[in-house]
């Protein structure tokens, strides 16, 4: 087993729109849950949420293949309107921890099944922008940072303040301000 790093870098991310696959003219998956992978040099691959696609088309074949980085590939043969696809489906059913999230994913190759983005907001009546949902994330994510940032601050201070004792927690900050007086100026 090897682990995706700087030499082999395997990224996952959430589709920022719903996918779907076509086979012989027909859609046999469709998601608004995705999730893309990004494996070093080769081409993108669109996972699909097995409840997303029509597995009743698919059959599970012997053959399998095995990644360093992901683990054993399952394979199944498609088959719709006498026209057959042999191997063209595969699924991680039991990865690698690192590639966890694709556990039980379907995929397909794009050579052989129609794969394409759609704007849900078009074919979903009950559309939520996941976009929306991403940007509240990351800004609930800056507002925790801002709020870890500014309990150090306070935390620095309070370690600065006398204790109790008539002594500070920490050694005194260097003075900002210049306190020697020349003659009467510096004093009221």
């Amino acid at each position: 087993m090897l682990t995706p790093g700087p030499d082999h870098p395997i990224t996952l991310e959430p589709a920022k729109r719903r996918w779907r696959a076509e086979f012989n003219n027909h859609v046999i998956a469709d998601s608004n849950e995705a999730l893309i992978l990004r494996e070093a040099a080769y081409r993108p691959v669109v996972y699909f949420p097995r409840s997303d696609v029509a597995m009743e088309y698919m059959g599970r074949t012997e053959h399998h293949t095995h990644c360093p980085y992901k683990g054993d590939a399952a394979y199944f043969t498609l088959t719709m309107d006498g026209e057959i696809l042999e191997n063209g489906v595969w699924s991680y059913e039991h990865p690698f921890e690192a590639m966890e999230p694709i556990a039980g994913r379907i995929a397909f190759y794009p050579e052989q099944v129609h794969l394409y983005e759609v704007d849900d907001a078009v074919v979903n009546p009950k559309h939520h922008d996941r976009r929306d949902e991403l940007d509240e994330v990351q800004e609930m994510l800056r507002a925790q940072e801002r709020r870890q940032r500014e309990q150090r601050s306070i935390d620095e201070v309070v370690q600065h303040t006398d204790a109790g004792g008539g002594a500070s927690q920490r050694e005194h900050w260097p003075s900002n301000v210049d306190m020697r007086a020349s003659g009467d100026e510096g004093r009221r």
